[in-house]
């Protein structure tokens, strides 16, 4: 697969050859979504920050699962919600780069309304 439509495509085929998609909800989704990321999180937790530059490889291929985990059911709630994904991730990197002019946020980690 080439592309996010091409993802999402596949996604909603695995689901209705599984009969799944009666579950597909927004809410179940987003639910669902939750717990991947906290699942994403948990190889993490215990770990220093220098640690978690140089996971193991076991570690690695966890948390690589944990994000295609993570990442399928945000594909999923677009469709569920008939959002384009990426045009929406391009309007926020462009609200983003209006909150956070570089020359005021270069170097700092505070959010835009207190620049």
């Amino acid at each position: 697969m080439d592309s996010l439509q091409d993802l999402r495509r596949a996604l909603r085929a695995f689901a209705e050859e599984r009969d799944w998609r009666q579950y597909h909800s927004p809410k179940n989704l987003a639910m669902a979504l939750c717990g991947e990321i906290g699942e994403l999180a948990e190889p993490f937790q215990w770990l220093t920050e220098e640690e978690s530059k140089h996971l193991s490889g076991t570690q690695r291929q966890a948390v690589a699962q944990e994000m295609a985990d993570v990442q399928l059911y945000l594909i999923l709630l677009a469709d569920a919600l008939e959002l384009d994904l990426l045009e929406e991730a391009r309007n926020k990197m462009r609200i983003n780069a209006e909150r956070y002019p570089v020359a005021e946020s270069r170097g700092r980690s505070v959010k835009y309304t207190e620049l």
